[in-house]
């Protein structure tokens, strides 16, 4: 197996090599040939997860109803005053009028499920990929359930409960809660890091809000940096930008960390913040911000700061299995580059619709965005910072990660 999936922390694929420490066997290895890598593209209007394949020309294998219990969830809401409440604000500022039916997923190691956070309806399901329905649900604390990250070996996911300022982590098998740890104010990003020795947890604070000048900036909430232990749960760390901020004269910039991606050896950890275009260089060893990259600003972005989708400017960075290359969804500049890692020297300005998440394709070639605007995902080379290709899937998609179905799947085969 390529050494960057060992790294790869998106993708199921290190959970099942990180897994395999005794000896293989006839019944693993055949195991492991029954699977198939795929991409899963969260269409978060739709209540549907597109399918495709990992590397290439990146087919779609197959399609899953993520919310086959709608109806039931929408009566448990309609029946209480409170859920209703924020279930309609979720609705209209976060959804901008549409509800959100999937933030992120995650594949079982044995290939059979898929694990989703469902913002609307404040829970994660399993859901079997042969049939459609539902294996377990597990109702998050708070209103509001968002980003996941799936630990190394595959066996857990970690689950921020926005609204209740905490992460909750979940046996992926069963969805029974295995611990849980505080955060700051709207926990976000999730990060298993160092084979799974820690968790990192991203607080962005207030971001439906209209106080967005820089002076106002106070208003947004706590927002800092959670690093525990992923045995214990207890926190180890706590990362407050804002002061490194201040350290380098930067004042008036967000400490709301957006998404983050960490070099293969987890000695830097590159971040947007709100309202930015471009990402911080931060080196875990010194506790600095070592380099700040300003990428390019579209000349027709509205510079009206609340016009921006829930304070973004730039949504989305992964890195090259190799840890040379970055790339970046420019959100609301409507573009996606390529950066090199050394002198951090952007390439080619590449047109999307919306980008809102980047990830890395199953082969570490292509850096996979995808377009919001667009109703597609499109890879980009790592290399040449090009476009290879763009493929439909469903309306609105947000996060793609990595996973796995079983070999010859291609959807239900039951409703």
């Amino acid at each position: 197996m390529p050494a960057f999936r060992s790294r790869h922390i998106c993708s199921v694929a290190a959970a099942l090599a990180l897994t395999a420490a005794a000896p293989a066997t006839a019944a693993t290895a055949d195991a492991s040939a029954a699977l198939r890598e795929v991409l899963f593209v969260g269409n978060n209007w739709d209540g549907t997860a597109t399918v495709l394949k990992s590397s290439g020309d990146f087919t779609k294998v197959g399609e899953i109803n993520v919310v086959p219990d709608k109806a039931q969830r929408i009566a448990e809401i309609n029946a209480d005053p409170i859920k209703w409440i924020y279930y309609t604000a979720i609705r209209n500022q976060v959804g901008q009028g549409h509800d959100q039916y999937v933030d992120d997923m995650y594949s079982t190691p044995d290939g059979t499920s898929v694990v989703v956070s469902r913002p609307s309806f404040a829970d994660v399901v399993s859901i079997d990929l042969a049939t459609d329905r539902i294996n377990w649900r597990f109702p998050v604390a708070g209103y509001r359930a968002d980003h996941m990250a799936v630990s190394p070996d595959g066996t857990r996911v970690a689950v921020s409960a926005s609204t209740a300022n905490k992460v909750q982590v979940l046996d992926i098998n069963t969805g029974k809660e295995l611990g849980e740890f505080a955060t700051g104010d709207k926990p976000h990003e999730n990060v298993f890091t160092n084979g799974g020795k820690y968790i990192w947890n991203m607080s962005i604070g207030e971001v439906t809000t209209s106080l967005d000048d820089p002076s106002a900036d106070w208003t947004k909430g706590d927002r800092h940096i959670t690093v525990v232990d992923a045995t214990t749960y207890k926190t180890v760390k706590t990362i407050d930008m804002r002061d490194r901020l201040n350290a380098i004269g930067l004042k008036d910039f967000s400490d709301a960390v957006r998404p983050a991606a960490f070099t293969p050896d987890w000695s830097k950890m590159y971040f947007q913040v709100s309202f930015f275009n471009g990402f911080l260089e931060y080196d875990i060893a010194s506790d600095k911000i070592t380099r700040v990259k300003t990428l390019p600003a579209n000349p027709a972005t509205n510079p009206d700061r609340t016009t921006w989708l829930l304070d973004s400017r730039h949504h989305g960075i992964s890195m090259s299995p190799d840890g040379s290359k970055l790339c970046v969804a420019g959100t609301m500049d409507n573009y996606a580059t390529v950066v090199d890692r050394a002198g951090l020297q952007e390439g080619p300005l590449v047109t999307a619709s919306t980008p809102y998440w980047a990830t890395v394709s199953g082969d570490g070639k292509d850096c996979i965005i995808s377009e919001s605007g667009a109703d597609q995902v499109t890879a980009i080379d790592f290399a040449t910072g090009q476009k290879v290709i763009s493929v439909p899937v469903g309306d609105h998609p947000q996060r793609v990660r990595l996973g796995h179905v079983q070999a010859g799947w291609t959807g239900p085969s039951a409703s």
